[in-house]
């Protein structure tokens, strides 16, 4: 689905996994994103080298998910594997949930990997708008990612945040069909952006399928055209650039706490 561009939502968002890990599913709000470049010719041998790593976590039941995915569009050399949701405080223990394959990962996966990047993702729930059942849904087929940088600045920052948190309470409202979640970059190292939204699609056409009613319609039904207006400009005179990518969920590449 067509919902969010540059004018609309300069948000972040994940695919939304369930965990068996977290104690309270309300906290746990924090994601950790691998994201690996490899050169062509090493595919294969790095997925290999993947299913060898989930392999050994299934072996020693390790109790966090770590869904992965390939970059569709963009750069498509690129997987991405997130470690979440879980909260802060048992962020403290996937060093020592993974230790027992670290070996594996360094002998079967490091070889073939151009090069990495990590950083966290923090839901913002107040900037999301998500079904109630999110937390057990399967991660979708497609997730159309999309990455802002914001103008520098305290002005800049709380008109964006101002400006999401009033479009995902006029979603709620308006009890608007189509989701998507928020979450900020902390950690990403230069050039990271600050915030990435991930719109959750089931194929290519409902990619291509734009929302009914158009984002800024339903706001203005809401909070009247004038303020819908105002909204999009302040959102908009907030953003220093964006850029967005597809991804796709591999099953055969990520591992599924408990099964």
């Amino acid at each position: 689905m067509k919902i969010l561009t540059v004018c609309v939502v300069a948000a972040l968002a994940a695919s939304a996994t369930s965990s068996v890990f977290a104690a309270d599913l309300n906290k746990a709000v924090v994601w950790r994103d691998f994201t690996d470049t490899v050169a062509p010719a090493q595919q294969q041998a790095y997925e290999d080298g993947i299913k060898a790593y989930n392999q050994c976590l299934r072996e020693h039941h390790a109790k966090f998910s770590e869904p992965t995915v390939t970059h569709e569009t963009g750069n498509d050399y690129m997987y991405s594997t997130d470690v979440g949701p879980l909260t802060w405080a048992e962020m403290d223990t996937l060093d020592a949930q993974a230790k027992a394959c670290d070996a594996t990962w360094r002998a079967q996966g490091n070889p073939h990997v151009k090069s990495e990047t990590s950083g966290f993702m923090v839901t913002q729930p107040e900037m999301s708008h998500l079904p109630a059942n999110w937390r057990s849904q399967t991660p979708p087929p497609i997730l159309h990612v999309i990455d802002y940088t914001l103008k520098p600045g305290r002005d800049a920052s709380m008109a964006f945040v101002d400006s999401v948190k009033k479009i995902t309470a006029a979603a709620d409202k308006a009890k608007w069909p189509y989701y998507w979640m928020t979450a900020q970059i902390e950690g990403g190292g230069e050039g990271a952006p600050d915030y990435v939204l991930v719109i959750r699609s089931k194929n290519w056409a409902d990619v291509g399928t734009e929302p009914n009613p158009a984002l800024w319609k339903m706001v203005a039904s809401v909070y009247g055209q004038s303020e819908a207006d105002a909204m999009r400009k302040s959102l908009d005179d907030s953003i220093a650039h964006t850029s967005d990518h597809f991804d796709r969920f591999k099953a055969d590449l990520s591992y599924t706490a408990g099964k």
